[in-house]
């Protein structure tokens, strides 16, 4: 049987996890600038933009 003491799967040393945390907070950075951008589109363009040809 398994050493209870013994962390199962993967184990990360600190410099990996602060590397993920890093890489984390960059997508959630680019992700919010992403939705702005696409809201600040959206208001500029008014509603204007449901005044299409069908």
């Amino acid at each position: 049987m398994s050493n209870p003491h013994e962390p199962d799967g993967i184990v990360l040393t600190e410099a990996q996890k602060r590397s993920q945390r890093r890489r984390s907070i960059a997508i959630a950075l680019a992700l919010g600038v992403l939705v702005m951008l696409f809201f600040a589109v959206t208001i500029v363009k008014g509603p204007a933009v449901l005044n299409r040809p069908l």
